[in-house]
């Protein structure tokens, strides 16, 4: 006997008619390429955005509960706070680009003062973008959502799929502070371009601080960085077809004050070789791989940085403690 689905079940099964998904993530080919290339390398390195498989990403929204991790909660206070008075820069005929938008939770506090055209959402973990972007338009059914699984970091246009549209970029969460210099810039740079002629960028930054209280964000007492951490060799294991004993390696992160930024590592605690495609990864004893780097800047050192990209600072927001700054730039 055949059960006959009711029209609003149905309904319910099909995907909002204000929401779109565009995949242009890369292939893995070129992921494996680029993570063998860095553990190849003479001081070996993963690119942090490794760190954002399913689980990875989860364990990332447990970072930013963390008693330790003041970073969320003091930019959530200036978007509480600020939030009307940074959406009066946004205009409403605004496509609203959102690179590495995660769980895409900070952008509901804009979304109460200012609705745009559009949101997309930019995040190269497919499942935690399908997931997010379902939830928000059950939030906000108005909302039109083009949601974007790429990595941002490569992206200077939105897809030629995404219809054209005036364009303002939200980045928050210091993100643009796990980017050497020149990387940051040319990340800046390529906003930029995307955002074209009079484009609006609304940016947080983690401001400089006492190395103790960096420390230990980085380091919590329950141990859920360093779980973050380790579980980065879990994804790139299975980009790989290679997996990694984890119990050989340990979490690392110190404030290198030299360079105004934390370090994470992982650091080999056992001496060992491996065979990935061809190739032999050499792991010595005592060495790390390098996995993020996250820099703090003074507003002024900020706005001499991003002036390179070609974007001028409007106006600036800090938290009640000057913990975390939160920026309007404009695209000249």
């Amino acid at each position: 006997m055949h059960s006959r689905v009711s029209d609003a079940q149905e309904q319910s099964q099909k995907p909002a008619s204000g929401l779109h998904f565009h995949n242009v993530k890369p292939p893995l080919v070129d992921q494996r390429e680029e993570i063998l290339s860095g553990l190849l390398a003479t001081r070996k390195s993963v690119s942090p955005k490794y760190f954002y498989d399913e689980a990875g990403s989860r364990l990332f929204d447990q970072i930013t509960e963390l008693q330790e991790y003041y970073v969320t909660r003091a930019e959530r206070s200036i978007l509480e706070q600020q939030g009307r008075a940074i959406c009066r820069y946004l205009t409403r005929d605004t496509m609203l680009v959102e690179p590495g938008s995660g769980s895409s939770d900070k952008i509901k506090m804009l979304l109460q003062h200012y609705l745009p055209a559009s949101y997309a959402p930019i995040e190269i973990s497919e499942y935690y973008l399908e997931r997010a972007a379902y939830q928000l338009q059950r939030d906000f059914p108005e909302l039109v959502v083009h949601a974007v699984c790429a990595d941002f970091t490569s992206l200077d246009r939105m897809p030629a799929s995404v219809p054209e549209a005036p364009k303002s970029a939200f980045f928050p969460g210091s993100t643009i502070g796990n980017f050497e210099r020149g990387e940051a810039v040319q990340l800046l740079k390529n906003l930029h371009r995307m955002l074209g002629p009079h484009g609006k960028l609304l940016i947080g930054v983690d401001l400089i601080k006492r190395p103790e209280r960096l420390h230990a964000a980085y380091n919590d007492a329950q141990g859920v960085t360093a779980r973050f951490n380790l579980n980065l060799l879990n994804h790139i294991g299975r980009i790989l077809k290679r997996p990694f004993d984890l119990d050989r390696f340990r979490h690392l992160a110190f404030y290198n004050k030299d360079q105004n930024r934390i370090e994470m590592h992982l650091e080999c605690q056992q001496s060992h070789t491996m065979e990935v495609a061809g190739q032999t990864l050499v792991f010595h004893k005592g060495e790390t791989i390098h996995t993020e780097n996250s820099y703090k800047y003074s507003v002024e050192g900020f706005e001499t940085l991003a002036l390179e990209a070609g974007f001028l600072r409007r106006q600036t927001w800090t938290d009640r403690d000057r913990n975390f700054s939160f920026h309007c730039m404009e695209t000249v």
